[in-house]
């Protein structure tokens, strides 16, 4: 468990024990008569209690529970009829539930990437991290086998998955009524597809990882949803306290004297009077009042933020949990940066497709996602999806620094990258087999949707980015300004 979900678990459980073994005096006897306030969701009370037992929270532990409490979390206690995450009849539909070329062409740009890296027999590990309902990796699994001696050099299909709503979706998706036994690392079935293993874990780092692996890892929509802490640079007060999960605590020494600081975005509890029952607005974000040791840390780990600090009102958003992800990713690939895997040449890649700025840091970026429609990240908690944009040039560095022996391609706009790919041409040939007219309507809508840059198009705001083995400049992967192998 995370630093920060540890914080959250702790708070919520001082919380609970406080409400059950508190005695309650006349005052709140008296109280008790009282109305209650009306919570949207009960998670929504869950975390207000945590809030005022022990202080706002960051925008991480906040995003943390309303997606993956196991007490009423969106992606934990959603997905089965009636409560679909994915598609029409669900919150927002997402590029392989538009159209299956999406899956089909990642299936093909993996089968590029490995004839470009030899041709490898065997060792060939199918990663997928977030999978959804498993319709991108199924449409992969369909088009891979079409190329025999690369279909036959895949030892296992990982999923990477903490929902087990989700997971069972994926298991009837991935494997049909082949049976589901639970494994060490988490839960295993076979593909009926290829009729190799298919093993779920709930974290990349439970996967198995050894010096002749081949690791193909798919990252679609998956960075977007990890939490993110978010900071503004202010004028620095003379302090030598800070805020901790227990509290104020005070320093030894007094902070380092500079004329700004980084102060964290929290997230508070509205008063019941300002909580308006029309939007619901349970909670708000405010600015921690003195630094906490997120502000203190993080804003430092890269050269791209300690540069906006000097200018008062700047903000940041940053996601550590997407940089571990990265450098785990990284390190399957290219090898350990203190160079503990000496043996183990560098093999295997990590595609990332998902929306956020191309070169700047996301700012102001987190929202809620409901019925297809904008809606404020505070609103029924636990019933909305929250992403944010995801940091490409952050995802960068963070690879690079964690394996002497990758280096990253992109980002690149997903109408681009797809058109590299084909996607025209496999419209075509779809499109042509088609049996009546608004099926071919449906394709061609499909693919367009998918590359056109403007209106309702995830061409431009959708991107692409590699993580390859280094190869000094001397080759660029399909789709980033590479050719198809010989």
């Amino acid at each position: 468990m995370s630093n920060g979900a540890t914080q959250i678990t702790t708070r919520l459980a001082r919380a609970s024990r406080h409400s059950r073994l508190a005695t309650p005096s006349a005052a709140s006897r008296c109280l008790s008569t009282a109305p209650q306030r009306q919570w949207s969701t009960p998670l929504a009370k869950t975390i207000a209690e945590a809030i005022n037992t022990t202080g706002p929270i960051s925008i991480a532990a906040y995003m943390r529970q309303c997606l993956t409490s196991p007490e009423g979390g969106y992606y934990t206690s959603r997905g089965s009829p009636g409560a679909e995450v994915f598609g029409r009849r669900g919150d927002f539909i997402t590029s392989p539930e538009i159209s299956q070329m999406f899956g089909e062409l990642l299936g093909v740009w993996t089968v590029t990437e490995w004839m470009a890296q030899g041709r490898r027999s065997r060792g060939v590990q199918l990663i997928e991290v977030g999978p959804g309902r498993g319709t991108l990796m199924a449409d992969m699994l369909r088009s891979v086998r079409n190329f025999k001696s690369f279909a036959s050099s895949i030892e296992a299909i990982y999923l990477v998955e903490a929902s087990p709503t989700l997971r069972a979706i994926q298991k009837q998706m991935l494997c049909g009524d082949a049976p589901m036994e639970e494994i060490e690392a988490g839960y295993k079935s076979t593909s009926k597809h290829l009729g190799v293993p298919v093993i779920w874990a709930e974290h990349i780092r439970s996967l198995p990882q050894g010096d002749t692996d081949v690791p193909f890892i798919i990252a679609h929509e998956f960075f977007d949803a990890l939490p993110i802490h978010a900071f503004q640079s202010v004028a620095s007060p003379p302090s030598d306290t800070i805020v901790t999960p227990t509290g104020p605590t005070k320093l030894r020494q007094p902070l380092a004297s500079s004329p700004t600081q980084w102060r964290e975005l929290v997230v508070s509890v509205n008063p019941a009077a300002e909580a308006h029952a029309e939007n619901r607005l349970e909670f708000r974000l405010s600015l921690a009042k003195s630094t906490t040791p997120a502000a203190m840390v993080m804003p430092e780990m890269s050269e791209r933020y300690k540069a906006l600090k000097s200018t008062r009102g700047s903000t940041i958003e940053i996601s550590p949990e997407s940089h571990a992800y990265v450098q785990e990713f990284a390190r399957r690939i290219g090898g350990k940066a203190d160079g503990r895997s000496p043996g183990r040449k560098p093999a295997g890649a990590a595609l990332i497709l998902d929306y956020g700025p191309s070169h700047s840091i996301p700012v102001n970026s987190l929202r809620g996602i409901k019925d297809h429609q904008l809606v404020s990240p505070f609103t029924s908690p636990g019933q909305v999806d929250l992403s944010a944009d995801v940091d490409f040039v952050g995802l960068a560095e963070a690879a690079i620094k964690a394996s002497p022996g990758v280096e990253v391609h992109g980002p690149t706009e997903q109408g681009s990258f797809l058109q590299s790919l084909g996607i025209m041409e496999r419209a075509a040939q779809l499109m042509k087999r088609a049996e009546d007219e608004s099926k071919r309507k449906s394709i061609e809508t499909g693919w367009k949707r998918l590359v056109e840059r403007g209106g309702g198009g995830m061409g431009k705001i959708y991107k692409a980015m590699a993580i390859v083995p280094e190869a000094g400049g001397t080759r660029r992967p399909v789709g980033f300004g590479g050719q198809v192998p010989a």
